[in-house]
């Protein structure tokens, strides 16, 4: 370990990394955790789990009834830190807004986070759809639209092991889950520009994305359409919706 090294590990507080995994525990585990579902969700010990729970409630940013914990309003400070203080989502909000009232279907800015796309921008359309997706919702990164843009513009070998990493999880009878095949429908989308998911996240459903580059053609996120697929065909998605997507994408890119 050479001395730089030495200097960044005394920098680290392993407290707060535990303090971190535990509120991220929250939404893998999708409801309150009791102290020994917070211990097996991050690999902590239960008095190590325990520790990070008591601080964080009485920092006021859990609640607990004594048995289970869960996230309290203050939490939302965390997220609404990064809306607040992110340019990009500040500068793709108005265009969003846009795009949605143009095609009257939801619209979202994402950026990949380990296994997940992450909306860190959203706009919802008049005739919306009740998925109940938000600022700060993460969606595997294998089986949608916005997430497989996302590993397509990595390297082939990085997207690989990042695919071989992820719970692949056959969430409909449209949902492909082989690293062969997703490999395959990643190739297809660098060839296209843009990733089609039909029904694979959720039936009745289907996506549409474009990768969002900057001047030296560095994917930063995506930006995706949504659809009942009652409404619109697949065929129908890529003459009218994909056209809408790549205006945004063109103007974007002169602005970031």
């Amino acid at each position: 370990m050479t001395d730089i090294e030495l200097d960044l590990d005394k920098e680290f507080v392993a407290g707060l990394e535990k303090g971190l995994m535990i509120i991220e525990a929250f939404a893998l585990n999708n409801g309150p955790l009791t102290i020994s579902e917070a211990a097996k969700i991050t690999g902590h010990s239960r008095s190590s789990a325990r520790r990070s729970l008591i601080t964080l409630e009485r920092l006021g940013y859990l609640e607990t009834d004594g048995k289970q914990f869960r996230p309290a309003p203050r939490l939302l400070r965390l997220a609404h830190a990064y809306v607040a203080a992110s340019p990009l989502a500040k500068l793709v909000q108005p265009s969003l807004e846009a795009l949605s009232e143009r095609t009257q279907e939801p619209s979202s800015f994402a950026v990949l986070d380990g296994s997940d796309a992450v909306f860190v921008a959203r706009a919802a359309a008049r005739r919306s759809l009740s998925g109940g997706l938000w600022i700060g919702s993460r969606l595997p990164a294998y089986c949608t639209a916005t997430g497989r843009v996302l590993l397509a513009a990595l390297p082939e070998g990085e997207a690989l092991q990042r695919l071989q990493r992820m719970m692949r999880q056959k969430l409909t009878p449209n949902t492909q889950t082989e690293i062969p095949a997703l490999m395959e429908e990643l190739a297809r989308v660098r060839a296209k520009g843009y990733a089609l998911n039909n029904e694979e996240l959720e039936l009745g459903v289907r996506s549409i994305a474009v990768p969002i580059r900057n001047a030296a053609g560095k994917t930063l996120a995506s930006v995706s359409l949504a659809t009942a697929a009652s409404r619109r065909t697949a065929d129908n998605m890529i003459d009218t919706l994909l056209p809408e997507l790549e205006s945004v994408r063109r103007m974007l890119g002169f602005l970031i």
